[in-house]
């Protein structure tokens, strides 16, 4: 019996993708998991360029689109940054909306990922995954230690969550397969219906 080259890689993604979906079978517990209604925490990220930022003073701008990824160098995870450029971070600016993409990835080997694709929203690390606990959505996943490169095993499970300005959770979406992605109309209709929830003060 023969194998083309792509066979092992492919055998590699689909026990992956298996080892994933057990560990989302054991550990999820839905009811930590975030859901609309939640709450953004006020903790700080390192985005690759910027440095430390905190999801407090984005939400004093503008609603937040948090998208989890888990490390660069995935194909699956570049693949969804790629797509989200094109068909979520346009519409995201016009609502003036913050898009970010998280990972637990230290910053500096995060940030070939946004240079390679030229992203033009925000990319940032959350080391000690603080965020991903917070919310619940995070697994162990000891084989990502050296590609995290913080010494730690905690990967997120592929998610978006959609905050409103007040910090309260109106979306979210978390998947128990690594190559899942969520549809941008989903969350670019949940910011319309919040951007068109904002009363207008009147004028004159």
């Amino acid at each position: 019996m023969y194998l083309s080259a792509g066979e092992p890689e492919a055998a590699r993604r689909r026990a992956e993708e298996a080892a994933v979906r057990r560990q989302f079978e054991k550990d999820a517990v839905w009811s930590r998991m975030i859901a609309p209604g939640g709450r953004v925490p006020d903790l700080p990220l390192i985005e690759v360029d910027l440095g430390p930022i905190h999801l407090r003073r984005l939400l004093g701008t503008g609603p937040l689109v948090l998208v989890f990824i888990r490390y660069a160098g995935s194909a699956a995870c570049e693949d969804t940054l790629v797509a989200y450029q094109r068909t979520l971070a346009p519409a995201c600016s016009d609502l003036g909306a913050h898009l970010v993409a998280v990972s637990p990835q230290r910053a500096e080997l995060l940030a070939p990922v946004k240079h390679r694709n030229d992203l033009s929203y925000l990319v940032a690390a959350d080391p000690r995954h603080a965020l991903i606990d917070a919310f619940g959505i995070g697994y162990q996943a000891p084989e990502a230690t050296e590609l995290l490169g913080t010494r730690r095993s905690v990967l997120p499970y592929p998610s978006v969550v959609v905050a409103d300005r007040t910090g309260t959770v109106r979306y979210a979406d978390v998947h128990p397969f690594t190559a899942a992605r969520t549809p941008a109309a989903p969350i670019l209709a949940t910011l319309r219906q919040q951007i068109g929830s904002i009363p207008v003060a009147p004028r004159g």
